[in-house]
């Protein structure tokens, strides 16, 4: 039971079991307020349309609030979900290609090097070679005097053609005086003279990612010095899996699996910097190799090293490996001579060698300029 009451125009009371509530506005466009919630209506001959504008319903009020707050929070909780998931996802993206570098780092092919020839030289620029003699040649001659700028003209191409040739045989002779010089750096080279081997080592070192040095060459055989850094700043700590459910997971690595990539590591630069040496250097037939790691500074401040890792490989024992299938490690195992290692037993950490008993490596070890090798000098 109720009744209604038109107040004004475009106003309208209503009272009824749930309240009294309020009408204004035309018909086309008309608000609706009391009775525990606020409306809005609209419509014109017997079809209308009605909504919400907020308050709760009966016999809840401020429910539509709870229930828009509520909403809100989920969202919100599923928006910070998936930001989590990316943020994982890419951190696992970032993690497989770390890992995967370290399988594959001994993987790189260095062509070998062959008999350098001194590039062909530029031909002498004809053109401005006559343009040049001509304006000598006519120089005070005037325009009308067709006779004498012919002589003139045909003065200047005698000169502009003997021009040409004394420069392209001046440029010929550049060109042989360097390919004799090249050709003596080469020889020097193929019969391993140290000063050359080592310059030329060294040049091919420059961009590598572990610092190298050659530090010695004795008949054919050459030495040589890797610095790796330490495990921390190789291998990180979590490796990217997923659960039974095939979510998604960062888990810890193992100090076990930890010791065995950075070993994978160790014996990558080592395989990398051996192969560049055998490429750049023909005549060299074995490479001693000591893998040096930087341990702080000493008392005095001088760079402190421990010796990881030393071997000696012969050419003719790399001919043949299965470069893209087999890993570091196995080839460092297989094909190496002198090897000396000394994995911790239980975790296979590399822990440094001892030296005592190994005068030959002490004395490798002495003629590296560590200051040089690890950038502190």
């Amino acid at each position: 039971m109720g009744f209604s009451i038109k107040l004004a125009p475009g106003v309208r009371v209503r009272a009824s079991s749930r309240g009294i509530r309020t009408s204004l506005g035309p018909r086309a466009a008309r608000i609706h307020v009391g009775g525990g919630r606020t409306g809005f209506s609209t419509g014109v001959g017997p079809v209308g349309f009605y909504t919400s504008l907020g308050g709760g319903g009966r016999g809840r009020p401020g429910g539509g609030r709870t229930t828009s707050a509520a909403s809100y929070q989920r969202q919100l909780a599923a928006q910070q979900r998936q930001a989590v998931r990316e943020q994982r996802a890419e951190e696992a993206h970032r993690l497989a290609q770390v890992f995967q570098r370290i399988l594959e780092l001994h993987r790189v092919d260095f062509p070998p090097a062959s008999r350098p020839v001194a590039p062909e030289p530029a031909p002498p620029d004809r053109e401005s070679i006559r343009k040049h003699y001509q304006n000598h040649a006519l120089a005070g001659v005037g325009l009308f005097e067709r006779s004498r700028r012919a002589q003139a003209r045909q003065q200047a191409a005698q000169w502009t053609e003997a021009e040409v040739q004394r420069q392209w045989a001046d440029r010929l002779a550049q060109q042989a005086a360097w390919q004799q010089y090249l050709d003596q750096r080469w020889q020097q080279l193929c019969t391993n003279v140290p000063e050359v081997v080592l310059e030329t080592l060294e040049e091919a070192f420059e961009d590598n990612e572990a610092p190298s040095a050659a530090v010695g060459v004795s008949g054919d055989e050459v030495s040589l010095a890797v610095l790796v850094p330490g495990v921390d700043q190789v291998v990180p700590d979590r490796m990217a899996t997923t659960t039974q459910a095939g979510n998604l997971s960062l888990r810890k690595l193992p100090q076990r699996d930890r010791a065995a990539y950075y070993k994978l590591f160790v014996c990558g630069q080592v395989l990398v910097t051996v192969r560049e040496a055998l490429a750049v250097a023909p005549g060299i037939a074995a490479v001693r190799v000591a893998v040096l790691r930087p341990d702080g500074v000493d008392a005095y401040g001088r760079p402190r090293v421990s010796c990881l890792l030393a071997a000696t490989f012969d050419r003719s024992a790399l001919r043949g490996v299965r470069w893209q299938v087999a890993d570091a490690a196995a080839i460092v195992r297989d094909t190496s001579r002198e090897l000396l290692l000394n994995p911790r037993p239980r975790t296979g950490e590399l822990l440094p060698l001892d030296l005592a008993a190994e005068p030959a490596l002490t004395q490798l070890l002495a003629a590296v300029d560590l200051a040089e090798l690890t950038g502190d000098g």
